[in-house]
């Protein structure tokens, strides 16, 4: 995406946006503030303006039909820029994150038990077909199975074709995702069957499997892979069908199915007696992150994983916890 730069800031803004692609980030959304800030600064002050409190509090005024999350966001983003921006100007302006709106608690990700992925994988088979989705009961069946089983994140599921997958050695390959980053996931052998059994139903019905062909495919304007847009609805109408709803009363995220990608991995290996935090790199390389960091935000204090980590814990430090004795006479 092309994006011209007049600014005071202008130099900045595109040695910054150069740096963090550079580091593997697309940077589009960040791009686009930048350029906001930008087109402010010249239209309010000529371009001959630097940013200052007072001129960025103006710009910030100009974002305040979004909401308090987002508004924190963009603000995030340029006070990320003059970070940058002090590095070699240690006197400039670099905004106070204190001032900035409240953030929003994160989202509670809805852990599904397998009886409920259970219940989906028979919903799924009951799927009408239609003329642009004929293979709609299988294909949503495999969805769910390579989402609850692999943790892939919904764009790269859609954008899996029918060359990434390796039959013979079990491989998927997840081209240049997220961070620019590619990566091979070996797949259990229950998964294998699942994904050739939705091949070989495609080869019996004569449908597209050439290489280039994407996986989760429809008829759609020739033929195409779902949208983001009609994997949700299909997802949302398994889920009501099904009667699964967070406790608020909300159907689950998509991306909700990738919260268990790592609990079989984490069972395997507390179970086997591996010490898991040598083994988490491997984890966050399967799962795609950019750090074992993110992979801590999928671990999940959950059954049966709480009660491994409790015994492992008492087993090895148990001797070093003494119970906490309260001295004669003290109130109750």
């Amino acid at each position: 995406m092309k994006t011209s730069f007049s600014s005071t800031l202008a130099p900045v803004i595109r040695r910054y946006l150069v740096l963090k692609q550079a580091l593997g980030r697309r940077y589009a959304g960040e791009r686009w503030v930048l350029s906001s800030l930008d087109q402010f600064l010249r239209k309010n002050s000529n371009g001959a303006h630097d940013l200052t409190p007072e001129t960025f509090r103006a710009w910030c005024q100009t974002q305040e039909q979004v909401s308090r999350g987002v508004r924190r966001s963009r603000m995030r983003i340029v006070r990320n820029l003059c970070l940058y921006r002090r590095r070699h100007e240690p006197e400039c302006f670099v905004p106070d994150p204190s001032l900035f709106p409240n953030p929003h608690q994160p989202v509670r990700p809805y852990i599904f038990s397998e009886s409920e992925i259970q219940r989906l994988l028979e919903l799924s088979s009951r799927l009408p077909r239609t003329p642009y989705s004929p293979l709609r009961p299988e294909l949503f069946r495999l969805v769910i199975v390579l989402l609850y089983t692999t943790g892939l994140r919904r764009g790269e599921l859609l954008r899996l074709t029918v060359g990434d997958y390796d039959p013979c050695q079990g491989m998927l390959l997840i081209r240049a995702s997220k961070f620019h980053k590619s990566r091979l996931l070996p797949l259990p052998e229950d998964v294998r069957h699942e994904v050739d059994h939705y091949l070989k139903a495609c080869h019996q019905r004569r449908l597209p499997g050439a290489p280039e062909t994407r996986l989760i495919w429809n008829r759609y304007r020739g033929g195409r892979a779902y949208t983001p847009q009609s994997l949700r609805w299909g997802l949302q109408q398994l889920l009501k069908w099904a009667k699964i709803q967070t406790p608020q009363g909300r159907l689950p995220r998509t991306h909700d199915f990738r919260q268990h990608a790592d609990s079989p991995t984490l069972l395997r290996w507390y179970r086997s007696g591996v010490d898991v935090q040598t083994q988490l790199l491997f984890l966050a390389t399967y799962m795609g992150h950019v750090s074992v960091l993110s992979t801590y935000y999928y671990l999940h204090f959950i059954e049966p994983l709480a009660s491994l980590a409790s015994a492992r814990f008492a087993r090895r430090y148990g001797s070093l916890v003494s119970p906490l004795h309260k001295p004669k006479g003290a109130h109750q």
